[in-house]
């Protein structure tokens, strides 16, 4: 029982794989990645925004453009002198820089962050998923101690009458003390037994609560056998991310692809500096201007040649991994269902005898208090059938529990909710 508020009276297995997959802290990851996600989106979006460039610079140059000599004397002689650029120039200026098209990049970095995020957040469900089997075992290990305490109580009982009814006879002079202190002893024992079956109930009802998040959890609910005819395509977490993971190789190879393309954008630079574009001009000043223009510019990085194969060729043994992960998984997951099969037959071939022996220990044990109601005194034959007939139970209770499991188990393997 879920102790917390608003929790149902009984809890089932199903409602607290739920509660512990809920409750899991890897869980938050899931809004970390998306988080981290929209980041990184915000900043691929932001290459369509214009690119501006702000430098300075200056110059010492060996050589400057100059006016040919024969114009020079012309000029000269015309009462004009030139004296060239200066060899020493200065600017600062301003580089704006616009995308029109930038052959699909922008658009295959932003799918191939959204498919990574779903591969992380497919991971994370792996992990979750694995949450399941662990709440299983819980789950079904206090389902068999509560079975165990079950036994033990009605074997407390059985004792407590056969250790009065020796009591009885002790009066009478029928039987000994040590008869009665005998079963006392046994008696004794099952409560010691009983004890920490308790303690290893309250374990692991303290884990189980911890998985769930709930204050502590007091009964549970048995199982009942369902269907298991369900494959595991397309159903488990592991095959999803396997997908997910394909589709972003996919993303990956056609983002190697627009790499190769040219990119067409428009461009202006201005700045402030000499020389200026009117060089005649300066050729005989030496004032800075104010200068600028505007463009279009194809541009085509022709390096990416250089690393395209290998980058491709390593995308392929990338993808021929992922593959071969998928067929290793149906692999593992076609032994893991045969395995669980088997138990399962096995379980319930065992369980078609426990009724009968149950049964039959339970006479053989009748027949021996006959023995004691009739004076005929034999506690070591009465406490061995008592034994037998309890561990014919017990058996008979671990057996049971076990087939639950191995169905469990079985919906596991499969994905089955």
């Amino acid at each position: 029982m879920l102790c917390a508020a608003a929790c149902p009276a009984q809890t089932t297995l199903e409602a607290c794989q739920q509660q512990a997959q809920q409750n899991y802290p890897l869980i938050k990851r899931r809004a970390l990645y998306a988080q981290s996600t929209a980041y990184t989106i915000a900043n691929i979006k932001k290459g369509w925004l214009p690119q501006v460039q702000v430098a300075a610079q200056g110059t010492v140059q060996n050589r400057v453009a100059q006016l040919p000599e024969q114009l020079s004397n012309m000029m000269a002689a015309l009462g004009q002198s030139t004296r060239g650029l200066a060899k020493e120039q200065y600017r600062v200026g301003v580089d704006v820089n616009q995308m029109l098209w930038d052959g699909g990049r922008i658009s295959a970095q932003k799918e191939v962050a959204q498919l990574q995020q779903q591969v992380d957040e497919a991971q994370t469900d792996v992990s979750l998923y694995q949450v399941r089997q662990r709440v299983n075992d819980l789950y079904f290990g206090i389902l068999l101690v509560d079975e165990r305490l079950r036994l033990n109580r009605d074997l407390q009982t059985l004792l407590q009458s056969n250790e009065n009814k020796l009591a009885a006879l002790q009066k009478q002079g029928v039987a000994m003390q040590s008869d009665v202190d005998q079963v006392k002893a046994e008696r004794l024992t099952a409560m010691q037994m009983a004890n920490e079956l308790q303690h290893t109930r309250a374990a692991l009802c303290r884990m189980l609560a911890l998985f769930c998040n709930v204050e502590r959890i007091d009964s549970i609910v048995k199982p009942m056998p369902a269907t298991t005819e369900q494959t595991a395509e397309d159903v488990r977490p592991e095959l999803k991310a396997i997908d997910l993971r394909l589709r972003l190789i996919t993303s990956q190879q056609r983002a190697l692809r627009t790499s190769l393309l040219p990119t067409l954008s428009v461009f202006g630079q201005a700045y402030y500096g000499y020389p200026g574009f009117d060089m005649f001009k300066d050729m005989n000043s030496r004032s800075p201007s104010f200068n600028a223009l505007a463009g279009v510019r194809l541009a085509w990085n022709i390096g990416n040649l250089y690393t395209h194969r290998n980058n491709v060729q390593r995308l392929s043994v990338a993808q021929a991994e992922i593959e071969n992960a998928r067929e290793l998984f149906f692999f593992n997951n076609r032994l893991e269902t045969v395995q669980q099969q088997e138990t399962i037959a096995s379980k319930r071939q065992t369980m078609a005898a426990d009724n009968e022996i149950v049964a039959l220990r339970q006479s053989v044990r009748r027949a021996a208090e006959a023995k004691l109601a009739h004076g005929i005194i034999d506690t070591d034959r009465l406490l061995q059938e008592i034994t037998r007939e309890n561990n014919a139970k017990i058996n008979r209770s671990t057996h049971e529990v076990e087939m639950l499991q191995g169905i469990y188990n079985l919906k596991y393997v499969k994905g089955m909710n």
